[in-house]
């Protein structure tokens, strides 16, 4: 049963799963953890090390934008992998991709503003601007076209309901769908025809399986850009992102995160600092997540799990669940309490069909995928 509250916040149910996860093992269960986008390895070693330097030293506020030294690092990135240049007063270090958010909404949208989002699409999108006081537009998605969105499916949305703002992430979560340069110029270009201001989450940039991921900052200039230290570089406990802003915005954000958060973790920002000289290391994670890519895509479907595409990036696959039930919720927590397998209902994603779907996380040891495929099998047979 799904618990809503009248604002029409929602519990976030991976870490509801996780919680009961984490009782089981208490009892001394074993549990494969399939349900959290969680990395299973540590940041690099050299990430460790420059924070156990800097560990001696007083830890005081920094620069509200955060240090200068991750700021130039995080410019030379966008040299170095989307050939752009970025002006480091215009990056803005966050205590992860979640204050990014809060942030990019009180910064460009006036109190009660409407933003769409993608359905299915990350829960926290729903429940953060719904706590916060802004209004919503869901632009439904469909695994017929690999869970993509369009600039036309932005355009009819926006026709249907009008929006001021479009919060879109490729990579996707909980789909893996990624757009390619010329659709994401589609989605740009129809963003700014409509008037409607792009909130580009990138949180999942690198994880792209078919090539390198494209920047919205490629593009335009016009579009706030998230991301975060938190997948890529195996950084999420650390609670370090960034935002990278139109020169119109970048003083108010500044502003805001003045009064809400003062500035980012200054260890975290020393460690992302360090993280972002070890892309090896984060690339060496990359391949073991490919691999569970098509291990859990093969088992899935050989099990009888629906899973019309392999998702691009990111590391999940969101299956249908109709061969067994019509409930995830009901599905997970049985597949939890009887396989030992948690993963996250498809309510947390989508109101509206979510009961249709299970979202599994390959971000973990091989083993742990191979086990969780091998007791999914048992849990099936027996009836499910």
């Amino acid at each position: 049963m799904t618990d809503t509250a009248p604002s029409g916040l929602m519990p976030f149910y991976a870490m509801d799963i996780l919680k009961r996860a984490k009782a089981l093992e208490e009892q001394g269960r074993s549990i494969c953890h399939l349900e959290l986008g969680e990395p299973g390895q540590p940041p690099a070693p050299r990430v460790i090390e420059a924070v156990a330097r800097a560990l001696p030293q007083p830890q005081g506020y920094t620069n509200a934008k955060g240090m200068i030294e991750l700021r130039e690092g995080l410019a030379r990135y966008y040299q170095e992998q989307h050939g752009i240049a970025v002006d480091p007063e215009l990056v803005l270090a966050t205590m992860g991709s979640s204050a990014g958010f809060i942030l990019a909404f009180h910064t460009a949208f006036k109190p009660g503003a409407r933003i769409a989002i993608t359905r299915p699409g990350y829960p926290a999108y729903v429940n953060t601007l719904l706590g916060l006081g802004f209004g919503i537009a869901e632009i439904p998605l469909r695994g017929a076209n690999g869970w993509r969105l369009t600039g036309e499916a932005i355009a009819v949305a926006h026709a249907r309901q009008a929006f001021d703002g479009l919060l879109f992430a490729s990579p996707a979560n909980p789909t893996g769908a990624a757009v390619d340069r010329e659709q994401l110029a589609d989605i740009v270009a129809t963003c700014a025809r409509l008037g409607v201001t792009l909130i580009s989450d990138e949180i999942y940039h690198g994880l792209d399986y078919r090539g390198a991921s494209v920047s919205a900052l490629e593009l335009t200039r016009d579009a706030i850009v998230i991301n975060s230290f938190s997948k890529y570089y195996c950084m999420t406990g650390w609670r370090i992102g960034w935002m990278v802003l139109p020169e119109a915005l970048i003083r108010r954000a500044e502003i805001l995160q003045q009064n809400l958060f003062i500035s980012a973790p200054t260890l975290s920002q020393i460690a992302a600092t360090a993280a972002l000289k070890e892309r090896d290391y984060a690339e060496e994670q990359k391949a073991s997540y490919a691999v569970n890519r098509q291990l859990l895509a093969t088992g899935l479907r050989e099990i009888g799990f629906e899973l019309p595409v392999t998702g691009d990036g990111a590391f999940y696959a969101y299956a249908g669940i109709s061969r067994f039930s019509n409930d995830s919720m009901s599905f997970c927590e049985a597949m939890l309490a009887e396989a030992g397998v948690a993963a996250t209902p498809g309510i947390d994603f989508d109101r509206t069909d979510g009961a249709g779907f299970v979202r599994f996380s390959y971000a973990g040891t091989r083993a742990s995928v191979e086990e969780a495929l091998e007791r999914l099998r048992r849990f099936t047979r027996a009836g499910g």
